[in-house]
C-alpha cells in the first residue's frame, strides 16, 4: 500500500503546475487509505501531520503544496493541522487504524477516515 502512495505516474508527472485544477485533482489521485503502522517510519522522522476532519484532505495538501504559508500556518496555530502526537501513534497502532493520507513531499499529511 505505501508503495501506490510514493510512485510517481508518468501521466500526473506532466500535469502543468501552473494550473491548480489540475494539480488538485493529481493530489485528489494520490490520496488513499493506509494502515498507520505503514507510516510509522514518517512519524520517526516528524513529517507526519494530522488534518483534522473539519478540513478538506486535498485543500490542506493543495496549499502545503504551493507553499502557502500563511494558510498553513493559521491551521498550524488554530490545531486544525499538527504534527503527530506520540499519544495519537501509539493509540493508532493499538487500534491498527487505518487513515487517509497523501504525500506532500517531503511531509505526509494524515486524516481520520469518515
Amino acid at each position: 500500500m505505501v508503495s501506490k502512495l510514493f510512485t510517481k505516474s508518468p501521466m500526473t508527472d506532466k500535469i502543468d503546475e501552473a494550473d491548480p485544477q489540475l494539480v488538485r485533482a493529481k493530489i485528489n489521485s494520490e490520496t488513499a487509505q493506509i494502515p498507520w503502522k505503514e507510516l510509522q517510519r514518517f512519524f520517526a522522522s516528524g513529517r507526519s501531520f494530522y488534518v483534522d476532519t473539519s478540513l478538506d484532505l486535498v485543500e490542506v495538501a493543495f496549499n502545503f503544496h504551493q507553499d502557502d504559508s500563511k494558510q498553513v500556518r493559521q491551521w498550524l496555530d488554530s490545531e486544525e493541522v499538527l504534527a503527530v502526537s506520540t499519544e495519537q501513534a501509539k493509540r493508532w497502532i493499538e487500534q491498527d487504524k487505518s487513515v487517509w493520507a497523501v504525500v506532500v513531499k517531503p511531509w505526509v499529511l494524515i486524516q481520520d477516515r469518515k
